[in-house]
């Protein structure tokens, strides 16, 4: 197969697939597949009808190639043995990443006890009926409801369109969170996470993007923006805000998601990383799906 880096330029190629396939995952969202490319260096191959993508993980400081699960009608038998002929062409173990319960399923199918599959909780995804982060309604949500009716008493606020002109002013915001929350543990993955952002960002109409920051005193105080993933759901790639306004994260997650085209009806808001008050902040919005993961190696 003929593999090459995934660019801004093969949008229209990845996306006539994706879009069209029901997979949910964050990580078929074209935007996260090229803004975040710099770190993985993911590639992608078109035949018989399937999209393949290979990128770069770390173990024990040696890079070597996974896979996704390749996307498309036909034989997907046919399309798993390509990508292990291409596994084994580079030398490399036959690794599979972010395969959910159906994938999981279809493989034992085809391939009866011939993969290994670990869970990776930590790269669960969270996913939300879109009325339910829009409307806040139940007992549950009360929280949410108390956080807003709260913002709403102590500022007055605009909510507007993010575009590639206020990206400075999002990544000042950025910056100010990124003081705020910054340890040793985690300098260097916020560092590829505020460089990820400043590629989506100043590259925002070209990736799809879709985002909306929210406005205090002419100051930007908190910004969120994702994209399509599939057909019918959107992925929420990126929020950011200022602490010190109370309330606002649960403001800019409903502002964005209220202005969202009615196509969408499934909301992912990406993983938590094992990060204790992420998660917990993810499950406070009660998942209407939390979308297991896992690795799969083959055999020897």
């Amino acid at each position: 197969m003929d593999f090459k880096p995934i660019t801004i330029a093969d949008k229209e190629i990845i996306t006539n697939i994706t879009y069209k396939n029901d997979f949910m995952n964050c990580d078929f969202a074209f935007s996260n597949m090229c803004s975040w490319c710099f770190l993985y260096d993911s590639e992608y191959a078109t035949e018989d009808d399937f999209l393949f993508i290979r990128f770069h993980v770390t173990n024990r400081a040696h890079f070597h190639w996974a896979y996704m699960f390749p996307i498309g009608k036909g034989d997907i038998r046919l399309a798993i043995n390509k990508i292990e002929e291409d596994a084994e062409a580079l030398q490399t173990s036959f690794l599979l990443l972010g395969i959910t319960p159906d994938c999981k399923e279809l493989l034992e199918e085809l391939f009866p006890e011939k993969f290994t599959y670990k869970a990776e909780r930590n790269y669960f995804d969270y996913i939300y009926l879109r009325e339910d982060l829009q409307f806040l309604k139940g007992k549950k949500l009360q929280s949410k409801r108390n956080h807003i009716n709260k913002f709403n008493k102590l500022y007055q606020y605009s909510c507007i369109p993010i575009t590639r002109e206020i990206a400075p002013q999002c990544m000042e915001l950025e910056q100010v969170w990124l003081r705020a929350n910054i340890s040793d543990d985690d300098r260097e993955a916020l560092a590829n996470e505020r460089r990820s952002m400043s590629f989506a960002l100043n590259h925002f109409e070209e990736l799809g993007l879709f985002g909306y920051a929210i406005v205090v005193d002419n100051k930007i105080i908190a910004f969120s923006y994702g994209s399509k993933i599939n057909h019918n759901t959107f992925g929420v790639h990126a929020e950011k805000a200022d602490i010190n306004y109370e309330g606002v994260f649960s403001v800019v997650n409903q502002e964005l998601v209220s202005q969202l085209p009615e196509e969408f009806i499934y909301i992912n808001r990406e993983e938590d990383l094992g990060i204790s008050g992420l998660r917990k902040s993810k499950l406070s919005y009660n998942p209407y799906i939390l979308l297991e993961k896992n690795s799969a190696v083959k055999r020897r």
